[in-house]
């Protein structure tokens, strides 16, 4: 079971248990089976009690008519116990989908100010910012020139300053730098304690 939940901090260390896709996949799947096996014991039940009533009043009360109500009584339990984890399915399902969206709300904000927080204690430019940005989204020296109206060797050699100031040594690394850094990080709401020391740089005094 706990290999299914992915554990997420969301405030101060507070860890909520976000389950994983195979997790909801499973839980999803799970619905129409207990669905359907309680509309099967519903169709059972339905037939018992046409049946008692039938031989009730043909025959009178008999040892096979007593059976057959200890069957029916048998079965609307079972009816029960399913709609009751018809019932916990369908809340563990909102539950989980309401924290697996707060969990990426928080993620995406974390992202968001490790961003700002990086580029200004590396001291880029807001040109610089612009097209570091561009960068993590994937684009390249040519779209960004594109995008921004300048000449691809202007983006170039913003770029350059860019590495330089991050202490990379490339498209790849700076993008993995951010990559580890989000990876390696819980979410938390306080936006101190977001992100962790980047390799080759000094914390913001």
């Amino acid at each position: 079971m706990g290999g299914d939940l992915q554990m997420v901090s969301i405030s101060d260390g507070d860890m909520v248990r976000v389950p994983s896709g195979s997790s909801l996949f499973t839980r999803r799947l799970r619905l129409p089976l207990l669905i359907a096996v309680g509309a099967g014991q519903l169709l059972s039940v339905l037939i018992l009690i046409v049946d008692i009533a039938v031989e009730l009043s043909a025959q009178g009360l008999n040892l096979h008519t007593v059976l057959e109500a200890l069957a029916t009584v048998s079965l609307i339990v079972g009816l029960t116990w399913t709609g009751y984890e018809v019932i916990r399915t369908l809340q563990r399902l909102r539950d989980a989908a309401a924290r697996a969206e707060a969990a990426l709300k928080l993620a995406s904000g974390a992202f968001s100010d490790l961003l700002s927080q990086r580029f200004s204690e590396w001291g880029l430019t807001a040109s610089e910012a612009e097209v570091a940005l561009f960068t993590l989204k994937g684009f390249d020296a040519t779209e960004i020139a594109r995008l921004r109206g300048t000449a691809p060797g202007t983006v170039r050699a913003q770029l350059g300053r860019i590495y330089a100031k991050s202490d990379t040594h490339g498209r790849g690394e700076f993008v993995s730098l951010f990559l580890d850094a989000l990876l390696e990080t819980p979410v938390h709401s306080d936006n101190s304690s977001l992100a962790p020391d980047l390799p080759g740089r000094a914390p913001a005094a």
